[in-house]
């Protein structure tokens, strides 16, 4: 008969309760253990109380961002190669091109499929391009890519989460994966999470782009539609449209502080920017080149202002003006100083312990 001491006892029990912790996933359903993990982190936020917000990562946004690049890597191929093309588009599902002559149909494929990189073991890659007769070509998103994509859209926001969380002054926070396009922010001692929803609910992706000025946005809608540029809104009511081109002259990558204050001239509040060595070199050369021309400050797909670019900016800095109040200038230097994300992130669901 085997003797045990009270402690040997304690060991013992704790040890088969890790074990059954650390075995929950593989015994329950996903969405149980999800909300057996969230009850926990009920129970760590204490008596102080706090807020747990449970984030989901728009896959619709980052499929479209993925046949979207796509189209730009396919017409960089076949314009390399010296194929020519038509109706090259990113649909719903997949990205389809026209090869108008027969004897470059092989070429274009093979240009193509050589794109596609390996995902694993399993033979997997990341396009498929297939040959639908007739000269178009189909290329798609395969789950395992799709999956993989997402995984790592979640790697790269936790840290953005975490240093927009971090503005809050909160101790100890804490941000892991849940799942494959989930992620659990809890933060004790926030009561009241409405800002960090806020905050978190914004991509916050900040472009500088030149305002296309050959047709008017109401002839570009019509039909009238540069190939190069786009049309997009304005943030500020009555909503403006601005022709607008796609390419991006800086972005808020390029931005290395950004603090909320208010114009000497009218009042306003505005935010005042910093380049970081890259960005302000960029920024040079574009408001050289354009001078007198307007620009376009975009920020999540709609245009904050379009100033007109008045001579050089070299000192690698400016403002950023739009009718802002006081918080919403502080908001958006927080997003900025802190960068984008890479994908809108949703609240799914919401806990709060005060």
């Amino acid at each position: 008969m085997v003797n045990f001491t009270r402690w040997r006892a304690l060991a013992v029990i704790l040890i088969v309760f890790a074990a059954c912790l650390f075995s929950v996933p593989l015994v329950f359903p996903e969405a149980q253990v999800t909300a057996w993990a969230q009850r926990q982190l009920m129970l760590v936020l204490g008596p102080q109380g706090g807020s747990s917000l449970l984030l989901e990562v728009d896959s619709s946004y980052v499929k479209k961002a993925m046949l979207d690049q796509i189209r730009d890597d396919v017409r960089k191929a076949l314009r390399g190669a010296r194929i020519a093309y038509q109706g090259l588009a990113a649909k719903a599902d997949s990205v389809e091109v026209k090869i108008p002559k027969d004897d470059d149909i092989q070429t274009a494929l093979a240009k193509l499929r050589d794109l596609s990189q390996p995902l694993g073991s399993k033979g997997e890659r990341s396009w498929d391009v297939v040959d639908a007769g007739g000269g178009l070509i189909q290329i798609t998103v395969p789950q395992a890519a799709m999956t993989e994509r997402l995984r790592q859209t979640v790697d790269q926001s936790i840290p953005i989460v975490e240093r927009r969380v971090s503005q809050f002054g909160a101790a100890a926070p804490l941000i892991q994966r849940q799942d494959v396009n989930r992620m659990l922010v809890e933060v004790p001692g926030l009561r009241d999470p409405s800002p960090l929803k806020e905050l978190l609910g914004k991509t916050a992706k900040l472009e500088f782009r030149l305002v296309d000025l050959t047709v008017t946005p109401d002839q570009a809608t019509r039909g009238s539609m540069p190939l190069e540029s786009e049309v997009l809104m304005s943030s500020a009511s009555p909503k403006l449209p601005y022709l607008v081109k796609k390419q991006v002259l800086v972005s808020g990558g390029d931005v290395l502080d950004a603090q909320p204050g208010f114009d000497q001239r009218s009042g306003e509040a505005v935010i005042s920017f910093r380049f970081n060595t890259a960005g302000s070199r960029k920024f040079a050369m574009a408001t050289t080149k354009n001078v007198g021309q307007p620009f376009a400050i975009v920020l999540d797909n709609e245009v904050i202002s379009a100033p007109i670019i008045r001579e050089p900016i070299m000192g690698g800095s400016g403002q950023i003006s739009g009718n802002f109040t006081v918080q919403q200038a502080n908001d958006l230097a927080i997003l900025l100083r802190t960068g984008a994300l890479p994908a809108p992130l949703t609240v799914i669901d919401e806990r709060s312990k005060i």
